[in-house]
């Protein structure tokens, strides 16, 4: 089931008793300073969550599969996210389970 903005705002809501409007003021914030740091190139870490980095991907020959005539791939950039070992370890059930890295459980 795909949550939403409106999903976290309702949450938000509710867990911390503001009202739906203070609580999306504060969601669409915390977006906008998410989305400029990004934006920036730089990397936003969230502790026991995960760490948002912009890489640059170089231009690179390509080959259009239609025809087979080469072209360039213009150089992009591109968002990443590399969820922590906490957030991994909730996924999976928490202690006692596998931590998904072939390890065997502590």
């Amino acid at each position: 089931m795909t949550m939403t903005k409106g999903d976290i705002v309702e949450r938000i809501s509710e867990k911390i008793g503001f009202s739906k409007k203070e609580a999306s003021e504060v969601v669409d914030s915390i977006f906008e300073v998410l989305k400029s740091r990004l934006a920036e190139g730089g990397k936003v870490k969230i502790s026991g969550f995960g760490n948002f980095v912009v890489n640059e991907k170089r231009p690179r020959k390509g080959r259009n599969p239609q025809t087979g005539e080469e072209i360039i791939i213009r150089g992009r950039r591109v968002l990443s996210f590399k969820a922590s070992p906490v957030l991994k370890k909730s996924m999976n059930g928490g202690s006692g389970a596998n931590n998904g890295d072939g390890a065997a459980p502590e």
